[in-house]
């Protein structure tokens, strides 16, 4: 499923314009990324949890020409599904 299919779902389901619930996917992204951004968490009870890390810097190589690089640090983002999602799921 992609966004657009998202929002026609849930305009289906909730009986809200295509437009309006596009605005609260958007506004839901935008939501969580912010969140994340200030280094809090985002926890849907029953579906799930997003977090950051940080990752280290470390060492690489370089595909094309197997020079080895450094790959620096980063913050990723991570999602730990909730139990009602994992048994939903299974």
């Amino acid at each position: 499923m992609n966004k657009a299919e998202l929002v026609e779902a849930i305009a289906k389901e909730t009986g809200l314009t295509k437009a309006k619930s596009g605005e609260v996917v958007a506004t839901m992204v935008n939501t969580i990324t912010e969140t994340l951004k200030n280094g809090e968490k985002v926890s849907l009870v029953g579906f799930g949890t997003w977090t950051t890390t940080k990752r280290a810097e470390r060492k690489g190589r370089n595909p094309k020409t197997g020079e080895e690089i450094t790959i620096s640090s980063r913050t990723v983002a991570k999602f730990k599904a909730g139990n009602e999602l994992t048994k939903g799921v299974n």
